[in-house]
């Protein structure tokens, strides 16, 4: 490790050998990946300079610093993340476990998957770790590969140790934030390590589950890539540095075009150098007046050279963008390319959405193994008996409009006797839930004043038919005395 590099821990003492080994091996790969994750940020973030991609024949060397925008970078990530939408958990009974529900409202854990998810697609890999927070419940928190590494252990199919960047502090020596306080995870402790002076001092904390505290959210792994790849690939910056190059291009035409090459023959030379040193006058200006050459005795003949087009720029950039769209799964319409001419019909949409739709089905089921791990860990660690079957739960990635499942919906309805008293159907008719516990509870007291009702009703009914008999029975006994008496 040199001087600059981000994450320095060196020889920590109370490691064993292969503690000490494996967290220099951890902090290897941090700084290590730093300069990619920074590449990914660049074009994440959409800032291309020229000297990115210029290849030195249409543009000048005096342009490499410019700056163009491309957004295409973060579309690749966003538009899949925006389709994975966790909606908490389920158990086995169809219903949502109150205990995993407090784990999952504590935690903001819905809305921090989102967050998660876009920054698993942009570096590969995201992290969650556990910790216990200030009132002794477990806490869970992401990390992206900018503040956290791993390594995998093949054997058991799962990270064998890992290390997440807590918190920093400003270190005059390099002029910047560094690292003050990291979390390194093992199979049998959580080590805190903390930055006191020049040394990192551990604090060891007993580590019950047998597993380090850490789970991976990993985009698209392969045998030779256990942590996943970017979907900001080598291929996809390619494109949009060909997109750029050829913006680039295309800008530069379009000022020659506002700007045509213009040429006057025949000028004296005074006249030759008042046009030179008036160019943009010389443009603008309504009319450009020369007198005769009084060496040649000719008037001063004057052109302008034909504009250039920019129509095979904007074709190039039609077919970069259906080559991006190709290779990210993404319709033509997200990156700008619309057809005018034959408009596309619903079925047309649907189906170019169909390879995203299989790409966040693919991203669903990797991180829903993923949360159910985080989500077990978190109920050990708080002591709550895992006494059921837990799968997380995912909005339709499809997306399809609420005209289209409420219709589905409603034939389900009329072929599955009951379908229509579930959440299930209320979710597909275009309520969320807040909504459906707002129905709920509502249904809930329509039958408890309906149950009053006819509780009141009952009382009075038998109230009445309790008089009725006396009545009648008085009567009957005034007969029977008469009858008696005569």
């Amino acid at each position: 490790m040199g001087f600059n590099d981000y994450l320095a821990i060196g020889k920590v003492a109370g490691l064993d050998d292969v503690e000490q080994q494996d967290l220099d091996t951890l902090v290897n790969i941090f700084n290590r990946h730093r300069s990619n994750n920074d590449i990914k940020d660049k074009y994440y973030d959409g800032m291309i300079t020229l000297s990115d991609v210029n290849l030195g024949i249409a543009i000048p060397d005096s342009m490499k610093n410019i700056e163009f925008d491309c957004g295409w970078g973060a579309k690749a990530v966003d538009v899949l993340a925006s389709r994975s939408m966790f909606d908490g958990f389920v158990g086995t009974g169809g219903k949502n476990s109150d205990s995993v529900n407090a784990i999952v409202e504590r935690n903001n854990l819905i809305y921090e998957y989102s967050k998660a998810c876009t920054d698993e697609l942009k570096y590969g890999c995201t992290f969650a770790t556990l910790s216990e927070d200030e009132d002794g419940l477990t806490a869970i928190r992401f990390h992206s590969p900018r503040s956290a590494a791993a390594l995998w252990n093949g054997e058991k199919g799962r990270i064998g140790c890992g290390l997440a960047i807590i918190d920093e502090v400003y270190d005059e020596a390099q002029s910047n934030y560094l690292p003050s306080l990291v979390n390194y995870y093992t199979d049998e402790f959580t080590i805190v390590l903390e930055r006191i002076g020049g040394r990192w001092e551990p604090e060891f904390h007993e580590n019950h589950l047998g597993r380090p505290l850490i789970e991976p959210l990993i985009w698209n792994p392969t045998t030779g890539k256990p942590f996943g790849r970017s979907r900001i690939d080598s291929p996809v910056r390619n494109l949009i540095n060909n997109y750029v190059g050829v913006m680039a291009d295309m800008r530069i035409a379009v000022e020659f075009d506002t700007a045509p090459q213009k040429y006057l023959l025949g000028v004296t030379d005074e006249q030759f150098d008042s046009i030179v040193n008036n160019k943009f006058k010389n443009y603008v200006g309504s009319v450009l007046a020369a007198t005769a050459n009084p060496e040649t005795g000719q008037n001063p003949q004057f052109g302008q050279l034909s504009q250039g087009n920019i129509e095979p720029h904007v074709q190039a950039i039609r077919l970069i963008a259906t080559q991006f769209c190709a290779i990210t799964s993404l319709p033509v319409t997200d990156v700008g390319i619309i057809n005018d001419a034959n408009p596309t019909s619903s079925d047309a949409i649907l189906a170019q959405t169909q390879s995203l739709v299989s790409l966040a089905e693919k991203l669903n089921a990797g991180n829903g193994i993923a949360l159910v791990n985080i989500i077990k860990m978190a109920m050990k660690l708080d002591g709550i008996d895992i006494d059921e079957s837990i799968i997380a739960h995912f909005r339709n990635p499809a997306m399809p409009s609420v005209s289209v499942t409420a219709d589905a919906a409603i034939k389900i309805a009329s072929a599955r006797q009951g379908f229509s008293t579930t959440d299930v159907f209320l979710e597909m008719i275009g309520f969320d839930q807040a909504d459906i516990r707002r129905i709920r509870a509502q249904e809930r007291e329509a039958v408890g004043r309906q149950l009053l009702s006819n509780e009141f009703s009952q009382i009075a009914q038998n109230t009445l038919n309790g008089n009725q008999p006396n009545a009648d029975k008085e009567q009957n006994g005034g007969n029977s005395n008469e009858d008696i008496t005569s």
